[in-house]
């Protein structure tokens, strides 16, 4: 579904990704792992279309996207759920979450979409009318995802899902996460928390620096002993 090929990209002069290469197979929960700066949000955000690679390509669907607009790469059915939640504190909860149906198409499907994320998460219908800034951070995340599934997307991307939340509700996340995988939509989870993320994952990759060190299957990674080492405190 996604190919990222040989992907260098920059902030300035500072190089933030070199030669990077990872495929999201449809269906799958494929995980990208690393440290605080190791890139994860760069590689994200140029998927995203919200920043521009120096050389490489990202295919998704067989259609490259690494030129194209960010609305016009959401409008093919990427969806990027951002790191601490960037909602509208100013405006309530269903005003967050209709912000998601950005589409027009989305739009014309709003009430059936508002439905199915009510049905994930029963008290953003309660919180509906409530303003953004009165929420848990749990609850937070709660609209961060609904807002990222009212667009109807094929793939969700995950940044820093876990930020903020204690570990019991980061696992109620990947619950969802989980939910949303069975429900036909792929998932490209990016997270710091290496241990909870690989067990879930079919497909991981390990980024450090800004370069893939390690890839394989999720529970295959568990087991590494660089990943022990360097990740889990074994």
């Amino acid at each position: 579904m996604l190919e990222i090929s040989n992907l260098d990209v920059f902030h300035g002069k500072s190089q933030a990704l070199r030669d990077v290469s990872l495929r999201v197979n449809e269906g799958e929960i494929v995980a990208l792992v690393g440290a605080n700066g190791a890139g994860k949000t760069t590689l994200l955000n140029t998927v995203s279309g919200l920043l521009r690679p120096a050389s490489g390509s990202v295919e998704f669907l067989g259609k490259r996207i690494d030129r194209l607009a960010p609305h016009k790469i959401m409008k093919l059915g990427i969806s990027q759920i951002p790191e601490g939640r960037k909602l509208f504190t100013d405006m309530t909860v269903r005003e967050n979450l209709e912000l998601g149906a950005y589409t027009s198409e989305a739009w014309k499907r709003k009430k059936e979409t508002l439905e199915q994320v009510y049905q994930l998460f029963p008290i953003l219908k309660e919180r509906g009318r409530q303003s953004a800034s009165k929420l848990s951070g749990g609850e937070g995340q709660m609209v961060a995802i609904g807002r990222g599934l009212m667009s109807n997307p094929r793939l969700c991307m995950f940044d820093e899902p876990s930020y903020g939340l204690a570990p019991k509700l980061f696992s109620e996340v990947i619950e969802v996460i989980k939910r949303l995988r069975e429900q036909g939509i792929t998932i490209f989870l990016v997270e710091q928390n290496v241990r909870r993320t690989l067990e879930v994952a079919d497909q991981a990759y390990v980024l450090e620096n800004g370069q893939i060190v390690l890839e394989g299957k999720g529970k295959d990674l568990l087991q590494d002993e660089q990943v022990k080492k360097a990740y889990l405190g074994l």
